[in-house]
Protein backbone atom coordinates (compact mmCIF):
# COMPACT_ATOMS: atom_id res chain seq x y z
CA UNK A 1 0.00 0.00 0.00
CA UNK A 2 1.39 3.38 -0.51
CA UNK A 3 -0.18 6.20 1.22
CA UNK A 4 -1.60 9.71 -0.43
CA UNK A 5 0.44 12.85 0.58
CA UNK A 6 -1.83 15.39 2.26
CA UNK A 7 -1.55 17.31 -0.74
CA UNK A 8 -3.16 14.43 -3.16
CA UNK A 9 -5.66 13.58 -0.74
CA UNK A 10 -7.22 17.20 -0.41
CA UNK A 11 -7.89 16.69 -3.90
CA UNK A 12 -10.18 13.90 -3.51
CA UNK A 13 -11.78 16.19 0.27
CA UNK A 14 -12.55 18.78 -2.05
CA UNK A 15 -14.77 16.79 -4.37
CA UNK A 16 -15.92 15.20 -1.35
CA UNK A 17 -17.18 18.53 0.19
CA UNK A 18 -18.58 19.95 -3.30
CA UNK A 19 -20.80 17.92 -5.23
CA UNK A 20 -19.86 20.21 -8.00
CA UNK A 21 -16.33 20.15 -8.14
CA UNK A 22 -14.62 17.82 -10.42
CA UNK A 23 -11.02 17.70 -9.33
CA UNK A 24 -9.46 16.21 -12.86
CA UNK A 25 -6.59 17.92 -15.25
CA UNK A 26 -6.88 16.89 -18.29
CA UNK A 27 -5.27 17.45 -22.15
CA UNK A 28 -6.32 17.93 -25.31
CA UNK A 29 -4.04 16.07 -28.16
CA UNK A 30 -4.25 16.80 -31.91
CA UNK A 31 -2.46 14.03 -33.99
CA UNK A 32 -1.73 14.04 -37.83
CA UNK A 33 -4.24 11.21 -39.26
CA UNK A 34 -5.24 8.94 -39.98
CA UNK A 35 -6.68 7.60 -37.19
CA UNK A 36 -5.49 4.26 -36.02
CA UNK A 37 -7.01 1.31 -35.52
CA UNK A 38 -8.53 1.11 -31.53
CA UNK A 39 -6.67 -2.55 -31.25
CA UNK A 40 -3.60 -0.89 -31.90
CA UNK A 41 -4.34 1.98 -29.36
CA UNK A 42 -5.26 -0.78 -27.17
CA UNK A 43 -1.96 -2.85 -27.35
CA UNK A 44 0.65 0.22 -27.11
CA UNK A 45 -1.69 1.11 -23.53
CA UNK A 46 -1.02 -2.49 -22.64
CA UNK A 47 2.42 -2.67 -23.39
CA UNK A 48 3.37 0.29 -21.04
CA UNK A 49 0.87 0.31 -18.26
CA UNK A 50 3.63 -1.10 -16.62
CA UNK A 51 5.71 2.29 -16.41
CA UNK A 52 2.53 3.57 -14.67
CA UNK A 53 1.70 1.46 -11.94
CA UNK A 54 -0.83 4.44 -10.57
CA UNK A 55 -3.14 3.79 -13.15
CA UNK A 56 -3.94 0.33 -12.21
CA UNK A 57 -4.07 0.96 -8.37
CA UNK A 58 -7.47 2.68 -6.39
CA UNK A 59 -8.08 4.56 -3.66
CA UNK A 60 -9.22 2.85 -0.46
CA UNK A 61 -10.21 5.52 2.51
CA UNK A 62 -9.08 4.07 6.33
CA UNK A 63 -12.26 3.01 8.41
CA UNK A 64 -12.67 5.77 11.24
CA UNK A 65 -10.20 8.33 8.99
CA UNK A 66 -7.31 7.96 10.99
CA UNK A 67 -5.32 7.54 8.61
CA UNK A 68 -4.77 9.30 4.83
CA UNK A 69 -6.42 7.16 1.90
CA UNK A 70 -3.85 4.41 0.06
CA UNK A 71 -3.56 3.38 -3.65
CA UNK A 72 -4.09 -0.33 -4.10
CA UNK A 73 -3.58 -2.66 -6.69
CA UNK A 74 -7.31 -3.16 -8.87
CA UNK A 75 -7.30 -6.88 -9.00
CA UNK A 76 -10.43 -6.92 -11.57
CA UNK A 77 -8.12 -3.88 -13.92
CA UNK A 78 -9.90 -3.64 -17.26
CA UNK A 79 -7.82 -1.70 -19.52
CA UNK A 80 -11.27 -1.50 -21.84
CA UNK A 81 -13.10 0.66 -19.36
CA UNK A 82 -10.45 3.47 -19.70
CA UNK A 83 -9.90 3.39 -23.11
CA UNK A 84 -12.88 4.91 -24.89
CA UNK A 85 -13.37 5.70 -28.43
CA UNK A 86 -16.20 8.06 -30.06
CA UNK A 87 -16.66 10.32 -33.11
CA UNK A 88 -17.65 14.33 -33.73
CA UNK A 89 -20.58 14.69 -35.77
CA UNK A 90 -20.18 16.31 -39.01
CA UNK A 91 -18.55 18.40 -40.02
CA UNK A 92 -16.21 17.95 -37.17
CA UNK A 93 -15.47 21.29 -36.63
CA UNK A 94 -13.45 23.26 -33.46
CA UNK A 95 -17.28 24.03 -31.94
CA UNK A 96 -18.03 20.24 -31.59
CA UNK A 97 -14.81 19.50 -30.22
CA UNK A 98 -15.34 22.82 -27.58
CA UNK A 99 -18.69 20.79 -26.85
CA UNK A 100 -17.19 16.97 -26.38
CA UNK A 101 -14.47 18.18 -24.00
CA UNK A 102 -16.93 20.39 -21.80
CA UNK A 103 -19.04 16.81 -21.72
CA UNK A 104 -16.14 14.77 -21.09
CA UNK A 105 -14.77 16.90 -18.10
CA UNK A 106 -17.97 17.48 -16.67
CA UNK A 107 -18.12 13.74 -15.07
CA UNK A 108 -16.35 12.48 -11.97
CA UNK A 109 -13.99 9.69 -12.64
CA UNK A 110 -15.55 6.51 -10.57
CA UNK A 111 -13.56 6.09 -7.20
CA UNK A 112 -14.12 2.44 -7.93
CA UNK A 113 -11.83 2.15 -10.54
CA UNK A 114 -8.17 3.87 -11.23
CA UNK A 115 -9.03 7.58 -11.71
CA UNK A 116 -8.52 7.98 -15.23
CA UNK A 117 -10.09 7.92 -18.98
CA UNK A 118 -8.42 8.05 -22.48
CA UNK A 119 -10.83 9.10 -25.10
CA UNK A 120 -9.58 8.84 -28.91
CA UNK A 121 -11.35 11.10 -30.84
CA UNK A 122 -12.12 11.05 -34.66
CA UNK A 123 -14.18 12.41 -37.43
CA UNK A 124 -12.18 16.02 -37.48
CA UNK A 125 -12.74 18.18 -40.07
CA UNK A 126 -9.03 18.40 -41.67
CA UNK A 127 -8.30 14.91 -41.05
CA UNK A 128 -6.73 14.49 -37.87
CA UNK A 129 -7.98 12.87 -34.67
CA UNK A 130 -7.56 14.21 -30.99
CA UNK A 131 -6.68 12.18 -27.85
CA UNK A 132 -8.29 13.47 -24.96
CA UNK A 133 -6.63 12.94 -21.69
CA UNK A 134 -8.45 12.73 -17.93
CA UNK A 135 -7.03 11.97 -15.03
CA UNK A 136 -7.57 12.85 -11.33
CA UNK A 137 -5.39 15.91 -8.91
CA UNK A 138 -4.58 13.63 -6.64
CA UNK A 139 -2.47 11.26 -8.95
CA UNK A 140 -0.40 13.61 -10.91
CA UNK A 141 0.39 17.53 -11.24
CA UNK A 142 1.31 19.43 -14.31
CA UNK A 143 5.17 18.60 -14.13
CA UNK A 144 4.67 15.12 -13.94
CA UNK A 145 1.47 15.09 -15.91
CA UNK A 146 4.09 16.63 -18.87
CA UNK A 147 6.51 13.55 -17.86
CA UNK A 148 3.45 11.00 -18.23
CA UNK A 149 2.72 12.40 -21.66
CA UNK A 150 5.83 11.55 -22.67
CA UNK A 151 5.83 7.71 -21.41
CA UNK A 152 2.66 7.22 -23.19
CA UNK A 153 3.92 8.80 -26.27
CA UNK A 154 7.11 8.16 -28.88
CA UNK A 155 9.58 10.24 -29.65
CA UNK A 156 9.93 9.29 -33.17
CA UNK A 157 7.57 8.11 -35.58
CA UNK A 158 9.02 4.45 -34.96
CA UNK A 159 6.90 3.02 -32.59
CA UNK A 160 8.92 2.17 -29.14
CA UNK A 161 8.81 -2.00 -28.51
CA UNK A 162 8.16 -2.60 -25.17
CA UNK A 163 7.43 -6.55 -23.71
CA UNK A 164 4.45 -6.49 -21.85
CA UNK A 165 5.20 -7.45 -18.46
CA UNK A 166 2.93 -9.88 -16.83
CA UNK A 167 0.88 -8.56 -13.92
CA UNK A 168 0.30 -9.91 -10.65
CA UNK A 169 -1.63 -7.49 -8.36
CA UNK A 170 -1.25 -7.55 -4.81
CA UNK A 171 -4.36 -8.89 -2.84
CA UNK A 172 -6.50 -6.21 -1.81
CA UNK A 173 -6.33 -5.83 2.20
CA UNK A 174 -9.21 -5.76 4.25
CA UNK A 175 -10.46 -2.89 7.11
CA UNK A 176 -8.48 -4.19 9.52
CA UNK A 177 -5.11 -3.99 7.05
CA UNK A 178 -6.04 -0.66 6.03
CA UNK A 179 -6.34 0.17 10.34
CA UNK A 180 -3.34 -1.58 11.43
CA UNK A 181 -1.49 -0.25 8.68
CA UNK A 182 -2.66 3.36 9.28
CA UNK A 183 -1.68 2.78 13.09
CA UNK A 184 1.85 1.78 12.11
CA UNK A 185 2.43 4.20 9.77
CA UNK A 186 1.32 6.83 12.28
CA UNK A 187 4.40 5.48 15.09
CA UNK A 188 6.45 5.52 12.18
CA UNK A 189 5.94 9.10 10.50
CA UNK A 190 6.06 10.25 14.38
CA UNK A 191 9.19 8.78 14.56
CA UNK A 192 10.44 9.54 11.47
CA UNK A 193 9.87 13.24 11.85
CA UNK A 194 11.60 13.17 14.89
CA UNK A 195 14.49 12.16 13.45
CA UNK A 196 14.35 14.61 10.99
CA UNK A 197 13.51 17.37 13.02
CA UNK A 198 16.65 16.56 14.97
CA UNK A 199 19.11 16.44 12.06
CA UNK A 200 17.58 19.56 10.49
CA UNK A 201 18.02 21.15 14.15
CA UNK A 202 21.39 20.60 13.99
CA UNK A 203 22.00 22.55 11.08
CA UNK A 204 21.40 25.53 12.66
CA UNK A 205 22.69 27.71 10.11
CA UNK A 206 20.15 26.16 7.39
CA UNK A 207 16.72 25.97 9.23
CA UNK A 208 17.27 29.73 10.21
CA UNK A 209 17.56 30.77 6.50
CA UNK A 210 14.52 28.76 5.70
CA UNK A 211 12.53 30.07 8.93
CA UNK A 212 13.16 33.52 7.84
CA UNK A 213 12.33 32.73 3.56
CA UNK A 214 8.52 30.92 4.75
CA UNK A 215 8.28 34.23 7.45
CA UNK A 216 8.47 36.51 4.57
CA UNK A 217 5.84 34.38 2.70
CA UNK A 218 3.90 34.50 5.29
CA UNK A 219 3.95 37.91 5.53
CA UNK A 220 3.61 38.27 1.42
CA UNK A 221 0.36 36.15 1.56
CA UNK A 222 -1.72 37.50 4.36
CA UNK A 223 -2.36 40.08 1.96
CA UNK A 224 -4.95 37.53 -0.02
CA UNK A 225 -7.48 37.00 3.63
CA UNK A 226 -9.47 39.98 2.65
CA UNK A 227 -12.06 39.01 0.40
CA UNK A 228 -12.00 39.53 -3.07
CA UNK A 229 -14.03 41.90 -4.97
CA UNK A 230 -17.44 39.97 -5.67
CA UNK A 231 -17.14 40.02 -9.30
CA UNK A 232 -19.00 38.01 -12.01
CA UNK A 233 -16.20 35.60 -11.81
CA UNK A 234 -17.16 34.21 -8.46
CA UNK A 235 -19.74 32.52 -7.21
CA UNK A 236 -22.24 29.43 -7.33
CA UNK A 237 -21.06 27.14 -10.06
CA UNK A 238 -22.77 23.92 -11.51
CA UNK A 239 -21.48 20.57 -11.83
CA UNK A 240 -21.40 21.52 -15.69
CA UNK A 241 -17.93 22.69 -17.98
CA UNK A 242 -17.97 24.46 -20.95
CA UNK A 243 -13.88 24.21 -22.59
CA UNK A 244 -12.27 26.42 -25.35
CA UNK A 245 -8.47 27.54 -25.89
CA UNK A 246 -6.38 30.52 -27.53
CA UNK A 247 -3.41 29.65 -28.83
CA UNK A 248 0.38 31.42 -29.61
CA UNK A 249 4.13 30.53 -30.78
CA UNK A 250 6.82 30.36 -28.60
CA UNK A 251 8.62 32.78 -31.18
CA UNK A 252 6.32 35.83 -30.86
CA UNK A 253 6.40 35.60 -27.00
CA UNK A 254 10.21 35.97 -27.09
CA UNK A 255 10.08 38.98 -29.43
CA UNK A 256 7.87 40.15 -26.80
CA UNK A 257 10.05 39.36 -23.81
CA UNK A 258 12.87 40.55 -25.62
CA UNK A 259 11.66 43.87 -26.23
CA UNK A 260 9.90 44.65 -23.24
CA UNK A 261 11.96 42.73 -20.70
CA UNK A 262 10.65 40.05 -18.10
CA UNK A 263 10.17 36.21 -18.67
CA UNK A 264 7.52 34.19 -20.82
CA UNK A 265 5.88 33.75 -17.41
CA UNK A 266 4.91 37.47 -17.51
CA UNK A 267 3.99 38.07 -21.03
CA UNK A 268 1.39 35.50 -20.88
CA UNK A 269 -0.08 36.50 -17.85
CA UNK A 270 -0.13 39.79 -19.94
CA UNK A 271 -2.15 38.18 -21.95
CA UNK A 272 -4.44 37.05 -19.97
CA UNK A 273 -5.00 40.20 -18.10
CA UNK A 274 -5.98 41.43 -21.17
CA UNK A 275 -8.39 38.46 -21.73
CA UNK A 276 -9.85 39.04 -18.48
CA UNK A 277 -10.20 42.70 -18.62
CA UNK A 278 -12.36 42.55 -22.02
CA UNK A 279 -14.78 40.01 -20.47
CA UNK A 280 -15.26 42.22 -17.70
CA UNK A 281 -15.94 45.23 -20.15
CA UNK A 282 -18.58 43.16 -22.16
CA UNK A 283 -20.21 42.28 -18.92
CA UNK A 284 -20.61 46.17 -18.35
CA UNK A 285 -18.71 45.90 -14.98
CA UNK A 286 -16.36 48.83 -13.93
CA UNK A 287 -12.10 47.68 -13.80
CA UNK A 288 -10.71 50.51 -13.60
CA UNK A 289 -8.43 50.71 -10.65
CA UNK A 290 -9.70 47.24 -10.16
CA UNK A 291 -7.47 43.45 -10.35
CA UNK A 292 -8.18 40.14 -10.90
CA UNK A 293 -6.98 37.69 -8.18
CA UNK A 294 -5.23 35.05 -9.59
CA UNK A 295 -3.85 31.41 -7.90
CA UNK A 296 -0.67 30.85 -9.55
CA UNK A 297 0.62 26.88 -8.83
CA UNK A 298 4.19 27.00 -8.82
CA UNK A 299 6.07 23.91 -8.85
CA UNK A 300 8.54 23.00 -5.64
CA UNK A 301 10.30 20.33 -7.60
CA UNK A 302 14.48 20.21 -7.77
CA UNK A 303 15.59 22.19 -10.97
CA UNK A 304 17.99 21.69 -13.97
CA UNK A 305 20.44 24.67 -14.60
CA UNK A 306 17.77 25.93 -16.94
CA UNK A 307 15.27 26.39 -14.60
CA UNK A 308 13.15 23.13 -15.66
CA UNK A 309 11.61 21.11 -13.06
CA UNK A 310 12.83 17.75 -12.48
CA UNK A 311 11.28 14.19 -11.34
CA UNK A 312 12.40 12.37 -8.84
CA UNK A 313 10.10 9.03 -10.37
CA UNK A 314 6.81 9.50 -8.67
CA UNK A 315 3.92 11.36 -10.17
CA UNK A 316 2.29 12.65 -7.11
CA UNK A 317 1.48 16.61 -6.46
CA UNK A 318 4.68 18.72 -5.61
CA UNK A 319 3.09 22.17 -5.73
CA UNK A 320 2.93 25.32 -4.13
CA UNK A 321 1.06 28.54 -5.34
CA UNK A 322 1.96 32.14 -5.39
CA UNK A 323 -1.21 34.83 -5.53
CA UNK A 324 -1.08 37.56 -8.32
CA UNK A 325 -3.02 40.24 -9.07
CA UNK A 326 -3.76 40.68 -12.80
CA UNK A 327 -3.92 44.33 -13.26
CA UNK A 328 -7.18 44.49 -15.94
CA UNK A 329 -7.86 48.37 -14.67
CA UNK A 330 -4.77 49.68 -16.73
CA UNK A 331 -5.85 49.62 -20.68
CA UNK A 332 -1.87 50.21 -21.79
CA UNK A 333 -0.60 47.14 -22.97
CA UNK A 334 2.75 47.85 -22.04
CA UNK A 335 2.05 49.22 -18.45
CA UNK A 336 0.32 45.75 -17.60
CA UNK A 337 3.01 44.04 -18.89
CA UNK A 338 5.22 46.71 -16.23
CA UNK A 339 2.89 45.87 -13.76
CA UNK A 340 2.86 42.43 -13.60
CA UNK A 341 6.70 42.14 -14.37
CA UNK A 342 7.52 43.97 -10.90
CA UNK A 343 4.62 42.25 -9.36
CA UNK A 344 6.14 38.38 -10.08
CA UNK A 345 9.66 39.90 -9.32
CA UNK A 346 8.24 40.91 -5.80
CA UNK A 347 6.25 37.46 -5.07
CA UNK A 348 9.42 35.80 -6.27
CA UNK A 349 11.70 37.97 -3.54
CA UNK A 350 9.11 37.47 -1.54
CA UNK A 351 8.91 33.32 -0.76
CA UNK A 352 5.52 33.21 -1.32
CA UNK A 353 6.11 29.87 -2.98
CA UNK A 354 7.87 28.64 -0.24
CA UNK A 355 5.16 29.33 2.53
CA UNK A 356 2.97 27.54 1.03
CA UNK A 357 4.95 24.46 0.56
CA UNK A 358 5.63 24.78 4.11
CA UNK A 359 1.87 25.05 5.19
CA UNK A 360 1.23 22.25 3.30
CA UNK A 361 3.81 20.19 4.63
CA UNK A 362 2.63 20.86 8.27
CA UNK A 363 -0.52 19.23 7.15
CA UNK A 364 1.31 16.19 7.37
CA UNK A 365 1.55 16.28 10.71
CA UNK A 366 -2.26 16.98 11.17
CA UNK A 367 -4.35 13.43 11.79
CA UNK A 368 -5.76 12.38 8.79
CA UNK A 369 -9.69 12.84 9.75
CA UNK A 370 -9.37 16.91 10.43
CA UNK A 371 -7.42 17.44 7.02
CA UNK A 372 -10.43 15.88 5.68
CA UNK A 373 -12.77 17.64 7.50
CA UNK A 374 -11.08 20.54 6.83
CA UNK A 375 -10.63 20.35 3.10
CA UNK A 376 -14.19 19.73 3.15
CA UNK A 377 -15.42 22.20 5.03
CA UNK A 378 -13.25 25.05 3.14
CA UNK A 379 -14.52 23.22 -0.79
CA UNK A 380 -17.99 23.34 0.54
CA UNK A 381 -18.40 27.26 2.26
CA UNK A 382 -15.83 28.74 0.11
CA UNK A 383 -18.93 30.13 -2.31
CA UNK A 384 -19.70 33.00 0.66
CA UNK A 385 -16.59 34.71 0.46
CA UNK A 386 -13.73 34.25 -1.54
CA UNK A 387 -10.17 36.22 -1.50
CA UNK A 388 -10.12 34.54 -5.33
CA UNK A 389 -10.92 35.19 -8.70
CA UNK A 390 -9.48 32.65 -10.89
CA UNK A 391 -6.44 29.98 -11.21
CA UNK A 392 -3.92 30.65 -14.04
CA UNK A 393 -1.74 27.55 -14.17
CA UNK A 394 1.77 27.54 -16.47
CA UNK A 395 3.40 24.52 -17.14
CA UNK A 396 5.70 24.25 -19.70
CA UNK A 397 6.25 20.78 -22.20
CA UNK A 398 8.62 18.98 -24.11
CA UNK A 399 9.90 21.77 -27.30
CA UNK A 400 10.27 18.66 -29.73
CA UNK A 401 7.61 16.66 -31.42
CA UNK A 402 6.23 13.59 -30.14
CA UNK A 403 4.55 10.56 -31.82
CA UNK A 404 1.51 8.22 -30.90
CA UNK A 405 2.21 5.12 -33.61
CA UNK A 406 3.73 7.31 -36.11
CA UNK A 407 1.03 10.06 -36.18
CA UNK A 408 2.44 13.45 -35.37
CA UNK A 409 1.01 14.84 -32.07
CA UNK A 410 0.72 18.92 -33.92
CA UNK A 411 -0.80 20.23 -30.55
CA UNK A 412 -2.16 19.78 -27.32
CA UNK A 413 -4.56 21.82 -25.27
CA UNK A 414 -4.41 21.60 -21.25
CA UNK A 415 -7.46 21.06 -19.23
CA UNK A 416 -7.61 22.88 -15.61
CA UNK A 417 -10.75 21.74 -13.08
CA UNK A 418 -12.59 24.53 -11.06
CA UNK A 419 -13.44 24.33 -7.33
CA UNK A 420 -16.35 26.74 -6.33
CA UNK A 421 -16.66 29.51 -6.29
CA UNK A 422 -14.09 30.21 -9.08
CA UNK A 423 -16.22 29.81 -12.41
CA UNK A 424 -13.29 30.43 -14.85
CA UNK A 425 -9.60 28.77 -14.83
CA UNK A 426 -6.75 29.20 -17.44
CA UNK A 427 -3.66 26.78 -17.55
CA UNK A 428 -0.98 27.46 -20.27
CA UNK A 429 0.95 24.51 -22.16
CA UNK A 430 4.06 24.82 -23.98
CA UNK A 431 4.99 22.20 -26.79
CA UNK A 432 6.64 22.50 -29.50
CA UNK A 433 7.44 25.82 -30.36
CA UNK A 434 3.27 26.48 -29.62
CA UNK A 435 1.78 27.71 -26.39
CA UNK A 436 -1.74 27.14 -25.89
CA UNK A 437 -4.63 28.58 -23.21
CA UNK A 438 -6.46 25.80 -21.56
CA UNK A 439 -9.69 27.90 -20.68
CA UNK A 440 -12.52 26.00 -18.36
CA UNK A 441 -15.91 27.49 -17.30
CA UNK A 442 -19.02 27.08 -15.91
CA UNK A 443 -22.36 26.40 -17.69
CA UNK A 444 -24.35 29.08 -17.01
CA UNK A 445 -22.30 31.78 -15.91
CA UNK A 446 -19.24 31.73 -17.94
CA UNK A 447 -21.14 31.71 -21.99
CA UNK A 448 -18.49 34.43 -23.07
CA UNK A 449 -15.69 31.97 -22.46
CA UNK A 450 -14.98 32.66 -26.11
CA UNK A 451 -14.49 36.55 -25.33
CA UNK A 452 -11.62 35.95 -23.34
CA UNK A 453 -9.73 33.59 -25.42
CA UNK A 454 -10.06 36.26 -28.09
CA UNK A 455 -8.94 38.45 -25.40
CA UNK A 456 -5.66 36.21 -24.84
CA UNK A 457 -4.96 36.33 -28.33
CA UNK A 458 -5.68 39.85 -29.05
CA UNK A 459 -3.43 40.64 -25.94
CA UNK A 460 -0.52 38.96 -27.39
CA UNK A 461 -1.06 40.26 -31.16
CA UNK A 462 -0.97 43.82 -29.39
CA UNK A 463 1.88 43.43 -28.11
CA UNK A 464 3.82 41.79 -30.38
CA UNK A 465 2.94 44.36 -33.01
CA UNK A 466 4.54 47.18 -30.38
CA UNK A 467 7.46 44.96 -30.16
CA UNK A 468 8.36 45.07 -33.88
CA UNK A 469 7.54 48.83 -34.07
CA UNK A 470 10.38 50.99 -35.44
CA UNK A 471 9.65 53.49 -32.48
Amino acid sequence: MDRLSPLDASFLHIEDGNPNCQMHVGSIGIFEGPVPDHDDVRTLLRSRLHLLPRYRQVVRTVPGGIGRPVWVDQPGFSLDYHLRRTALPAPGDDDALRTLVGRIMSQRLDRTKPLWEIWVVEGLADGTWAMVSKIHHAMIDGVSGAEMMAIVLDLSPEVASYDEEPWDPDPEPNDVQLVADAVKNLATSTYEQTRVLGRTFRRRHAIADQAREVARGLTSMAGIVAPAEHWSLIGQISAHREWTWASTTMADVKVIREQFGGSVNDVVLAAITNGFREVLVSRGEDVTDHVVRTLVPVSVRATRDDGAATSDGTMDNKVSAMFANLPVGIDDPIERLDAIREQMTDLKESKQAVAGEALTSTAGFAPPAMLALATRYAARFAGSVSNLHTVTTNVPGPQFPLYSLGRRMVAVMPYVPLTAPLRTGVAIFSYDGKVTFGITGDVGHTDDIDVLARGIEGGLTELLKLASSPT
